[in-house]
């Protein structure tokens, strides 16, 4: 899987990555990713921005969010920029087979949040070290929305990590949109819907 980062106006520097090296995103557009518009922060911005208000930088997508906790000066794997004072809004559809309880864990540094069909599902705001945090909730089968905020802020460390289990499982797995595909006749495909919703859980 090659994922890394990739914006307008030399926000970041491209350079080519192993597929073990895992940032936040690639120009290039799949079918089924989830899309990541970037955002310029004000230096000391402690929480997430209001996006409505900003105008994007640049766009990235990725089917998965893998970045895992590492130091601030170990910057991303191959790419040389703005690593402090931004921020990334993923928005994206996936697509529920089996109903029924699924749990979302959202680790982050800094802050970051994460809606389902519009409802605030994982809130771990704030600028802080590596941090994880829960929410669950009941989906039907269907295509359901899915929007996850993130922000950068002051150094030394960064991470963004969406892990997903489903029903009657307790294994937490990365979210991979392409594990969450609609049918290939889109005569099948119906809006899901999601109830039961708890956040914050500790599990």
């Amino acid at each position: 899987m090659r994922i890394f980062v990739a914006i307008t106006l030399s926000l970041f520097a491209v350079a080519a990555q192993e597929p073990s090296d895992v940032t936040f995103g690639t120009t290039v557009v799949g079918s089924s990713d989830l899309r990541g518009d970037i955002y310029l922060l004000k230096p000391e911005t402690e929480l997430l921005p209001g996006f409505k208000r900003m105008k994007p930088v640049g766009t990235i997508y990725t089917n998965t969010l893998q970045v895992t906790p590492r130091s601030f000066v170990q910057g991303f794997p191959g790419v040389t920029g703005q690593f402090e004072w931004f921020a990334i809004r993923y928005t994206g559809r996936f697509w529920i087979e089996t109903a029924g309880r699924y749990r979302f864990r959202v680790l982050s540094d800094d802050g970051s949040k994460l809606w389902i069909d519009g409802e605030l599902l994982v809130d771990n705001d704030g600028t802080h070290p590596p941090a994880s945090v829960d929410g669950s909730a009941t989906l039907s089968r269907g295509v359901h929305e899915l929007r996850l905020d993130y922000f950068q802020g002051p150094r030394s460390h960064l991470a963004l990590v969406l892990s997903v289990a489903g029903p009657g499982d307790g294994t937490l797995r990365p979210f991979d949109t392409r594990n969450y595909l609609p049918p290939a006749d889109r005569a099948e495909w119906v809006k899901g819907t999601i109830r039961d919703k708890k956040r914050g859980a500790n599990w």
